[in-house]
C-alpha cells in the first residue's frame, strides 16, 4: 500500500540512534565488566549460600549491562568506514558479547573469564579512541 503524497515526508533524515546524543564511551562496558570480575572474586571467597545467590543474580545483571553497552557501540557508534578500517571489529564485538553472555561471564563465576572480557573491551576501547581522534 502506498501512502498518499500529502502523508509522505518531505525531508528524510537518518540518525545513528533514537535520540542522537553523540555520547559514547566503552568505559561504561568496562565498569560493568570490572563489577562482574569483582563479584566473581567475592563469590569465590564466600561460602554463604544466600550471599552466593545474590552475587550470581547481580553478576548476571551486570553482565547483561556489559552486553547492552557493547551493542550500543557496535550498532550505533561504529559505522561502515570504521569496519573497513578495522576489519576485525565485528569479530571483536562478537567475541566480547559472547564473553559477557551465558557462555561467558554471565554463566560463570570464574574471575579469569571476566579478565578475558576486560581484555576484549580494552581492544575495542583502543579502536574507539583511535576513531574519536580521527
Amino acid at each position: 500500500m502506498r501512502l498518499p503524497r500529502f502523508l509522505t515526508p518531505r525531508t528524510v533524515v537518518s540518525a545513528h540512534c533514537d535520540l542522537p546524543c553523540g555520547v559514547y564511551d566503552p568505559a561504561q562496558a568496562r565498569i560493568e565488566a570490572e563489577s562482574v570480575k569483582a563479584i566473581a572474586e567475592k563469590y569465590q571467597a564466600n561460602t554463604d549460600p544466600e550471599f552466593r545467590t545474590r552475587a550470581i543474580l547481580i553478576k548476571e545483571q551486570r553482565a547483561e549491562l556489559v552486553k547492552h553497552h557493547l551493542w550500543v557501540l557496535w550498532t550505533d557508534y561504529f559505522k561502515p568506514p570504521h569496519f573497513e578500517k578495522y576489519p576485525n571489529l565485528h569479530q571483536l564485538f562478537n567475541e566480547a558479547t559472547k564473553l559477557a553472555g551465558a557462555s561467558g561471564a554471565k554463566g560463570s563465576v570464574d574471575p579469569a573469564v571476566a579478565d578475558q572480557l576486560l581484555g576484549k573491551i580494552e581492544e575495542i576501547s583502543k579502536i574507539f579512541w583511535e576513531t574519536k581522534q580521527a
